[in-house]
């Protein structure tokens, strides 16, 4: 197969990328739960229906933030268990 005889440095220098990933989902996660209640307010405040939408949105988006930093704290418990 052609992949048996890499020559390179990928091995070597490569990084994961959860350490980004976990940067990017913790602030989309707070920048959403602040999205959510301000739309959340505004459509207390106004009544209108565009901004109930916009905070499920930004509810949901929380959500999946938080989802994904349990998975990559999953992964990381995961990784120490292996490296022992």
């Amino acid at each position: 197969m052609w992949l048996r005889n890499r020559e390179g440095t990928e091995p070597v220098t490569a990084r994961s990328p959860l350490g980004t990933r976990r940067i990017i989902s913790l602030i989309a996660l707070v920048i959403a739960v602040i999205a959510a209640v301000f739309c959340l307010v505004q459509a207390m405040n106004t009544g209108e229906e565009v901004w109930r939408w916009e905070a499920a949105i930004a509810a949901l988006v929380a959500i999946i933030a938080a989802l994904n930093l349990l998975v990559l704290r999953h992964r990381r418990t995961a990784a120490q268990h292996r490296r022992r």
